[in-house]
């Protein structure tokens, strides 16, 4: 295949939210007590959100894309700073256009990848509604002002069940395609119940209901990889798909597919290079120690069949990954992108995902699978719905963004001009 004709979806891209987000959405008789943007307390000539007296920031490896790597680090940057695509979905869609991808998934930063940062403050009823008004936008908003361009992926109140049902509902009319949850939920905060207690169940029976994925992304339950005092950053780098191994295990032997056999789970950002080992070790484990008495399993599947059938992994670059692809399923491999993170191949992607595909030796048909097909049937969007196929490739889209500026930029360039357009 060459390279402009593929069709790529992402099914792990990230967005930090505009500034006039909770102006526009939270409810008006709470407005005095909705997020608002500060100065940061480490470095105030950038923003932070304040909300519940609790100030979040942004950082920089959130948001670093298109800076010199010299510039990147963990340090808290503001709006002025970032490539304007982080945030102005009319520019990331010419950054989308300028790196051939056609579609992508938004995980929420200022929420938390799955609301766990909403989840840790103290008053349930400011963060449930700031959870609704982020949906409304990345739900509501986004998709519909730029058709065919993003899959509906929202955030619940997971710290309250029942208002999570109503919130996976009220979603799903919506045209959501899938909800991000704690990867490990024992692992944040406040250490909520794993997926084997229960409390998960109506949630789960909600996702099943509406044909709704349940997105698993790395980060919440990072510090389940105990690390010595004064680690250094790039032990968590390395570390973090580490718990797409722990999250993977709890909800497979947690007897939630005995439960729900239809239920979905992507793992995200979690890469793949993991999976052919772990089910290895599944498939030994059930007969080996079947001892245990465990029943975890729908009746006469065994776990490759269930990851086959109910699990979605991607990957950024992983050519090990792709080597095992007949051992996983093709049909459970999707690519990712991760703009605007550190790990984010971009604007170079189409180029680093074709030389490890024709590395890995992949025909047309598993190209298509992986590039955009696979993640199409799991969320059952249809990639095709608002832009036929021939203006959905690589070399169309990129056709439309000549003009687009996708050099390197520093931090000062793109502050200056930032007060240059605001002045």
């Amino acid at each position: 295949m060459n390279l402009d004709d593929m069709v790529m979806i992402s099914i792990d891209d990230h967005v930090v939210e505009p500034a006039d987000i909770f102006e526009k959405y939270f409810p008006k008789s709470l407005m005095d007590q909705a997020p608002r943007l500060t100065a940061h307390p480490r470095n105030p000539n950038v923003q932070a959100w304040l909300f519940q007296d609790t100030v979040v920031g942004s950082s920089g490896l959130n948001a670093v894309v298109s800076w010199p790597k010299s510039e990147w680090g963990m340090d808290p940057t503001g709006y002025a700073e970032m490539r304007p695509g982080v945030y102005d979905m009319d520019m990331r869609v010419r950054d989308m256009d300028a790196n051939g991808t056609l579609a992508a998934t938004l995980f929420a930063t200022f929420p938390g990848f799955a609301g766990t940062h909403l989840a840790s403050l103290p008053d349930k009823k400011l963060s449930l509604a700031a959870c609704k008004a982020f949906n409304d936008w990345v739900v509501g908003e986004v998709p519909n002002a730029h058709p065919g361009r993003f899959i509906p992926l929202g955030i619940i109140p997971f710290f309250d069940v029942d208002e999570s049902v109503k919130e996976i509902q009220r979603l799903a009319a919506m045209g959501c395609r899938s909800i991000s949850i704690p990867e490990t939920p024992y692992g944040v905060g406040e250490g909520y119940p794993d997926f084997k207690s229960g409390y998960w169940d109506p949630i789960f029976k909600a996702c099943v209901d509406n044909n709704i994925v349940l997105s698993l992304h790395i980060g919440g339950g990072i510090n389940l990889v105990k690390r010595p005092e004064g680690f250094n950053i790039d032990d968590m780098l390395m570390l973090t798909p580490l718990i797409s191994t722990i999250a993977a295990t709890d909800i497979m032997l947690s007897g939630a597919f005995r439960k729900f056999p239809t239920l979905k789970v992507a793992m995200s950002e979690g890469g793949v290079g993991w999976v052919a080992p772990w089910l290895d070790r599944l498939e030994r484990h059930i007969v080996n120690q079947s001892w245990t008495g465990a029943s975890f399993l729908p009746d006469g599947k065994t776990p490759t069949d269930v990851w086959r059938k109910n699990f979605l992994a991607c990957y950024i670059t992983e050519p090990s990954g792709l080597n095992n692809r007949d051992h996983l399923g093709i049909d459970t491999i999707a690519w990712e992108c991760d703009y605007p993170h550190s790990d984010s191949t971009w604007p170079n992607s189409p180029e680093v995902l074709k030389t490890e595909l024709d590395r890995a030796q992949c025909t047309d048909e598993e190209i298509d699978k992986i590039t955009f097909g696979n993640a199409a049937r799991f969320f059952d969007w249809d990639p095709f719905a608002h832009i036929p196929r021939e203006q959905a490739t690589v070399g169309a889209l990129r056709a439309r963004a000549t003009d687009h500026d996708i050099s390197e930029t520093s931090k000062t360039e793109y502050r200056r001009r930032y007060e240059l357009t605001n002045s």
